[in-house]
């Protein structure tokens, strides 16, 4: 965010995340912006002519001015509509999985780090382009979530041990490590991808081969340690 201290205005990116309706013509927006999550009163915006309309809807990046009150709550003075994801609503599919992906953010605690942002904004503009695998941006979603907080172990086993090419492994939710198995589900194909997966964009996660039957396993993994 960019402030200017002495008005206590304030300029962001931001993304509506949820919206409430408030009195006869306003709403209370919750947005999810580089530096965190925060609710503002869009006051007017119901309205016909209101010049915030564009740029406070859902699924809309936007450039917002905002002013910070007295209260937790900030007052929306401007929002200039950047990009629109419209795209995503013309399919049922991506509509609910979008409305998973923004209920999870909106749900979360301490949202400082500017990841969130990054990773909410990357599944929108993917999905609205309608090139990617619906399961592939739910398996990323949820991997990089989740790894904001709570780094996943790629590397060693339950017991410490490096984990090997020649092995078979599944996912040990209580030691939320791998644990070899003669006929686990993970192998070195899938610790790769899963690995690309956490340290990459999403636009070129996209562009790495991986089967039906791969995605599949990668978002089962994504599920477990999602929840």
């Amino acid at each position: 965010m960019s402030r200017n201290i002495q008005s206590k205005d304030i300029r962001t990116p931001g993304i509506v995340i949820k919206r409430v309706n408030y009195g006869e013509a306003d709403r209370i927006l919750t947005i999810i912006t580089p530096s965190g999550k925060i609710s503002a009163i869009a006051k007017g915006v119901r309205k016909a002519k209101s010049k915030l309309a564009g740029g406070a809807e859902m699924l809309t990046l936007a450039d917002i001015n905002l002013h910070e009150g007295r209260g937790e709550m900030y007052t929306v003075t401007g929002a200039k509509m950047v990009e629109h994801y419209e795209k995503i609503l013309k399919d049922y599919e991506k509509t609910v999985l979008v409305g998973n992906i923004l209920k999870r953010v909106a749900r979360a605690e301490r949202l400082e780090d500017e990841r969130y942002f990054l990773i909410t904004r990357a599944c929108l503009s993917e999905l609205a382009k309608g090139e990617i695998n619906d399961e592939l941006v739910e398996a990323w979603f949820l991997l990089n979530f989740t790894q904001v907080t709570e780094p996943i172990n790629l590397y060693r086993d339950v017991g410490g041990e490096k984990l090997v090419v020649d092995a078979r492994y599944e996912w040990d939710v209580g030691e939320k490590a791998f644990r070899k198995e003669e006929n686990g589900k993970y192998g070195v194909e899938e610790i790769k991808f899963l690995r690309i997966a956490i340290t990459a964009d999403l636009v070129i996660v996209k562009r790495v081969r991986a089967g039906e039957e791969m995605i599949g396993r990668i978002l089962e993994f994504a599920r477990i340690i999602g929840v």
